[in-house]
């Protein structure tokens, strides 16, 4: 039995050169496009990598900004002529003491044994942290040398004062004009911001990193940064620069501390600056 024409099916489809003719227009159509892509996503990925290593450098620098906006005055100083490192006497509290009678006077005429302050302090000074008056930073006033620091034994608070117990008892060679003590922590001590720097790699990585090193004693003098163990902390990696420096005058009520901070990843590298004003005023 033969169909009918109307109920023929007819089958269509593409010839091998049509398929062929496609793929190159569409490779063609492509490649077109991926030139004029290729610049705006180089870009963005170019951006992405310098904002994260802004990023990096900014809060490394914030960090010991506000480190050394606590640091004792006139104790912030460089290590001998080693621009990669700097050191400083971290403060935990602060106030003014009681110099006239009734009540615990401090008087360089004699020992004292108890700081009566002005006030109670929000934070209670510990067994084992020094307590410092007059900080000049020079011979005779100078906390590195425990010229003007005794070392406190207990503290115990009250409504309207807060008094603290050195022992041994102290002879402290002046009184602040203000009347103001600070008092060093007894377990960070000396704080130190260092750079190890160790090259760039092949793939344009920065080696270096930046550390906080603390609990390193009261020293009167280093001659070198302190080494790195396994327990120090990180700032920073990738660092591929890095130098403090400090100008500092006992009669000015500030001092400058300059920080330049280079981070390298992938060939690229940001350089921060960054100027912190430190107090001098004992």
């Amino acid at each position: 039995m033969s169909h009918h024409p109307l109920f023929q099916h007819y089958q269509k489809g593409f010839t091998l050169v049509e398929a062929i003719m496609v793929m190159t227009i569409t490779g063609i159509l492509a490649a077109g496009v991926a030139v004029f892509i290729q610049k705006p996503v180089q870009g963005y990925f170019d951006l992405a990598r310098r904002t994260e290593l802004s990023d990096i450098a900014d809060t490394a620098v914030r960090r010991i900004s506000r480190d050394l906006h606590l640091a004792l005055p006139n104790s912030v100083r460089t290590v001998a002529a080693d621009t990669s490192c700097i050191e400083f006497l971290p403060t935990k509290t602060g106030g003014r003491y009681r110099a006239d009678v009734p009540g615990n006077v401090v008087d360089t005429a004699v020992a004292t044994s108890i700081v009566e302050t002005i006030g109670p302090l929000s934070t209670a000074p510990a067994a084992g942290d020094r307590l410092v008056i007059y900080n000049l930073g020079i011979t005779g006033a100078d906390a590195y040398n425990s010229d003007n620091s005794g070392v406190v034994a207990s503290s115990t608070t009250s409504a309207t004062s807060t008094q603290i117990t050195l022992s041994p008892s102290k002879l402290f060679p002046f009184t602040s004009p203000a009347n103001r003590f600070h008092v060093i922590s007894g377990t960070e001590q000396a704080v130190f911001y260092a750079c190890k720097l160790t090259g760039v790699d092949a793939a344009g990585n920065g080696l270096g990193h930046l550390y906080r090193f603390s609990g390193y004693g009261i020293n009167s003098s280093v001659s070198s940064c302190p080494t790195v163990t396994s327990s120090t902390p990180v700032l920073a990696d990738n660092v591929s620069s890095c130098s403090f420096n400090f100008a500092s005058g006992v009669t000015a009520r500030t001092g400058l501390v300059s920080i330049r901070l280079g981070i390298t990843k992938s060939n690229e590298t940001v350089t921060l600056y960054h100027d912190v004003h430190v107090s001098n005023v004992p």
